[in-house]
């Protein structure tokens, strides 16, 4: 699912280390990656909150445009975002066990905004 919707490649995966299974998705030449793990001994049940979010800035309107429409497709359900500030140039998608994508249509800016003070 989110190989389809996100574009990712399998890049590793694992089978009973110590009790416990994964596979890592992301990027081949990416300096980070998602990882799913289980725990065949413990398994653990899903308790996502509405802002645990993956976030995608995707500047270029029609890139935006056809990953949102391959978010659908692989099977994620499109959402109103707990916080609105997501929907006002973005889209949520949640997967099945309640997991939270958001693709932004903006650029992403490293800029650290320190409060002023009173």
């Amino acid at each position: 699912m989110y190989c389809r919707g996100l574009g990712l490649c399998v890049i590793g995966s694992f089978e009973n280390h110590e009790g416990f299974d994964g596979v890592m998705l992301g990027m081949a030449d990416a300096s980070y990656h998602f990882e799913f793990t289980r725990c065949r001994a413990h398994p653990v049940v899903p308790a996502p909150t509405a802002e645990d979010l993956a976030v995608f800035y995707i500047p270029v309107l029609s890139e935006w445009q056809s990953a949102c429409a391959n978010m659908l497709a692989a099977g994620f359900k499109q959402v109103a975002s707990f916080n609105p500030y997501w929907d006002l140039r973005g889209r949520t998608f949640e997967d099945p066990d309640g997991y939270r994508v958001v693709l932004q249509n903006t650029e992403w800016s490293n800029v650290l905004r320190v409060p002023e003070e009173p």
